[in-house]
């Protein structure tokens, strides 16, 4: 398994196709460990590389729903998912994110989210329906190259990707249903664990 993670690195890097770096995946696979879900879904296949992270450190019954935009990395995917033991785990579903979470009407414990930045709030609320109680949901990049976090005006072509996450932060830290943590590791990571349903809503 390790083989064929450094493969997909190697993959990646040399096409500049954007994967969760080692600081992220650092933080990711110890949540993962921690929580152990059974049922997961993912935003953003890119490659599979997160999803077989995900995979390799979930409930050893774990079944993996993935959504990419792209049929070329989703055919790369699966290609490299076929390579690991986990290829009946993970189900990849071709299309736009948006209309495919209208489409879905299970439970997942976790779901990892790391597709198109400006719509993560988005999907945060199109997904808190089929969150499992006490779940928790990942969103990768949340401080996007730092300017998220920065007193400086982002470049022009990032000014709405970096409004709509700091949006997001905003909305996930304030939560009445949530407590979350951002990870400054990597390019950032918002962790948000549903806090149950016997909660005082403020």
């Amino acid at each position: 398994m390790e083989q064929l993670l450094k493969k997909m690195e190697i993959y990646a890097q040399e096409r500049h196709v954007p994967i969760i770096n080692e600081n992220g995946k650092a933080v990711l696979t110890k949540i993962i460990a921690d929580e152990k879900p059974h049922n997961v879904l993912e935003i953003g296949t890119a490659i599979g590389y997160s999803a077989l992270l995900i995979a390799k450190n979930s409930a050893d019954d774990v079944h993996i729903t993935t959504l990419e935009l792209s049929e070329e990395r989703a055919n790369v995917a699966r290609t490299f998912i076929n390579e690991s033991e986990y290829a009946k785990k993970v189900k990849i579903m071709l299309g736009d994110a948006a209309e495919l979470l209208d489409q879905l009407d299970d439970r997942y414990d976790l779901i990892f989210i790391d597709a198109a930045k400006g719509q993560y709030l988005n999907y945060f609320n199109k997904v808190l329906p089929m969150l499992a109680d006490k779940g928790v949901i990942i969103a990768d990049n949340v401080l996007f190259r730092g300017y998220v976090q920065s007193e400086e005006k982002p470049p022009r072509r990032y000014k709405t990707i970096v409004a709509r996450l700091r949006e997001y932060i905003e909305t996930v830290t304030h939560h009445a249903e949530f407590d979350t943590t951002i990870y400054e590791n990597g390019d950032g990571l918002a962790v948000s664990h549903h806090r149950g349903k016997n909660i005082e809503k403020t």
